[in-house]
C-alpha cells in the first residue's frame, strides 16, 4: 500500500515537510516499503489518508535510503510512526514507556484516526506531550 503514499527521499525534503505545513500534523512513517509491519501500517495509513486530510499530512521515509534521523530519532523498529506539528516533535503516551512514537502497526483504522485527532488537538493547543486516547500497555509485549 506504500505506493498509495508520498516518499520523502530526502533528509532535505523531511525537513521541508516538517517546516512547510503550518496548520496540519505531519505523520511521518519510518521504516521499509517491503517489511511486512510497514506494509500493515501503510495499509491502515493509506486508508485513512482522505479522512483525515484537513487536519493531518502522511509521509513515508525509508529509513535505508534517509539514514539521517536514525540516530536522532532513534529508529531502529521495523515500522515507526513520529508526529510533527509546527516544526515541533509532539510525544504522545501510550502507556509504553516510549512516548517519541508508535513502534508497531496498528492493525484499527478508528483507533489510529483517534490517535491522530488527539494528537493535533493537543498540538493546536501547544502541548508537546499528549496523552494516547486508550492505553497500550497491556496490549503489547515489550
Amino acid at each position: 500500500m506504500s505506493y498509495l503514499l508520498p516518499h520523502l527521499h530526502s533528509g532535505w525534503a523531511v525537513d521541508q515537510a516538517i517546516l512547510a505545513e503550518e496548520e496540519r500534523l505531519v505523520v511521518i512513517r519510518f521504516g521499509h516499503d517491503w517489511d511486512e509491519t510497514c506494509m500493515q501500517m501503510d495499509e491502515v495509513l493509506a486508508s485513512v489518508a482522505e479522512t483525515i486530510k484537513n487536519f493531518a499530512v502522511l509521509y513515508l521515509v525509508d529509513i535505508t535510503e534517509v539514514p539521517d534521523f536514525n540516530t536522532m530519532y532513534e529508529l531502529y523498529d521495523p515500522s515507526t510512526v513520529m508526529f510533527f506539528f509546527r516544526n515541533k516533535h509532539i510525544m504522545i503516551d501510550l502507556g509504553t514507556g516510549n512516548n517519541n512514537k508508535i513502534n508497531w502497526a496498528l492493525k484499527d483504522k478508528q483507533e489510529f484516526i483517534d490517535i491522530v485527532e488527539t494528537v493535533y488537538r493537543g498540538a493546536r493547543k501547544g502541548r508537546g506531550l499528549v496523552i494516547a486516547p486508550k492505553d497500550y500497555s497491556t496490549k503489547y509485549r515489550y
